[in-house]
């Protein structure tokens, strides 16, 4: 993903979207290792196998995040096995059900899974230009040759989100959406694309769509679209499972909480010196659990269900 600065939420009390309201805010986990309140460690596997679970963002996903598995396996001499969810949903269950032991989600994605019991704590977030810090571009977008010039104009249009869990591709897009006196529930019609470079694909075709949301590092790939409109969003976070043993949990923790793609080209993962991977990784920086509050907030702002525990 493209992750760039993260400014101050904006606006204030926006109109509600009918959901259920959010939950209070998970229990910041200021510590490495196993959860406090568990008595036991688990493994979603056995000892010797790490679960990688990712959101499925982009048909990509598995090829980007391959060398950082390989990383991963190296530093906790583990096998790492990846997980690929259907959707977001089907990721948050997983990580309730102590299926994965180490993910990477969308700041939305965390905020609902630990809202609704999964034990995690977030590690680091990755950057993918050097100078940058954790947070990417949620941006709303139309067909190259549309009229349309604003947020505003998106009402009683078909428009294109990622997933109902989705940061980017949904929450923040509702919230906007709100600010500009848009209902999501009745103004528009919506339609869930399921990954960012299918929304962006099916606005550019103007068809099913005729506005979208995506993340910028999909939007930008795309000649068939223009964005008209951006909000900074929290940077996905790297995030394992609290139930894992200390030593496990402290390895990964000092391997992920701060690192560069040198770093991991010199443990020995010659598949991270590609374009590819360049593309999408560049080093990682530490964030916590109090990082994904503005989530929390806008969760309140929009009253979305999927916030609720």
């Amino acid at each position: 993903m493209k992750l760039r600065a993260l400014p101050a939420l904006a606006g204030a009390a926006i109109l509600a979207l009918g959901l259920a309201a959010c939950s209070g805010a998970a229990e910041a986990t200021g510590t490495p290792g196993a959860d406090e309140s568990s008595s036991t460690t688990s493994f979603a596997v056995d000892e010797n196998t790490l679960v990688f679970g990712v959101v499925p963002d982009s048909v990509d996903t598995e090829t980007n995040y391959q060398p950082l598995m390989d990383y991963i396996a190296e530093i906790t001499g583990k096998t790492v096995e990846y997980h690929e969810s259907t959707d977001y949903a089907a990721l948050i269950e997983a990580a309730v059900a102590g299926k994965v032991d180490v993910a990477s989600f969308s700041g939305f994605t965390y905020v609902t899974a630990t809202n609704n019991g999964a034990k995690l704590t977030p590690i680091s977030s990755i950057v993918t230009d050097e100078g940058q810090e954790p947070g990417y571009y949620s941006q709303a977008i139309v067909p190259k040759d549309s009229d349309i010039s604003s947020i505003a104009d998106f009402k009683g249009k078909k428009v294109c989100f990622v997933d109902p869990s989705s940061t980017s591709g949904y929450l923040f897009p509702s919230y906007n959406l709100l600010k500009a006196g848009i209902d999501p529930k009745t103004d528009i019609t919506p339609v869930f694309a399921g990954k960012h470079d299918v929304s962006v694909t099916k606005t550019g075709e103007g068809v099913e769509c005729e506005a979208g949301f995506a993340e910028d590092s999909e939007v930008e790939k795309s000649d068939a679209v223009k964005v008209i409109d951006e909000t900074m969003v929290p940077g996905a976070p790297l995030v394992f499972s609290s139930t894992l043993p200390e030593e496990v949990s402290q390895k990964l923790v000092d391997g992920l909480a701060e690192i560069t793609i040198d770093d991991i080209i010199a443990a020995g993962i010659d598949s991270a010196d590609s374009d590819s991977f360049r593309s999408v990784f560049y080093a990682t920086k530490p964030v916590d659990d109090a990082y994904y509050d503005l989530i929390r907030d806008i969760c309140k702002e929009t009253e979305a269900e999927q916030c609720q525990g």
